[in-house]
């Protein structure tokens, strides 16, 4: 699972559902999902071994 911080909630390391790896213009990767708790949405960067790591857990791919 993705973990990112919620502006809503102001925690960190908090798991998305329903996340998304993508790839963005300059060729890092970033995961988009929802909070757990509250429901907003949600993003975070990830370097190139997290965002393999995540496709490996189950998140979807989007690039």
């Amino acid at each position: 699972m993705v973990k990112g911080y919620c502006v809503k909630c102001k925690e960190k390391d908090i798991e998305m559902k329903d996340s998304e790896i993508t790839q963005t213009v300059r060729g890092g990767f970033m995961a988009k999902g929802t909070c757990s708790r509250c429901g907003t949405r949600m993003s975070a960067m990830l370097s190139k071994e997290n965002a393999e790591k995540a496709l490996e857990e189950g998140s979807k791919k989007s690039f």
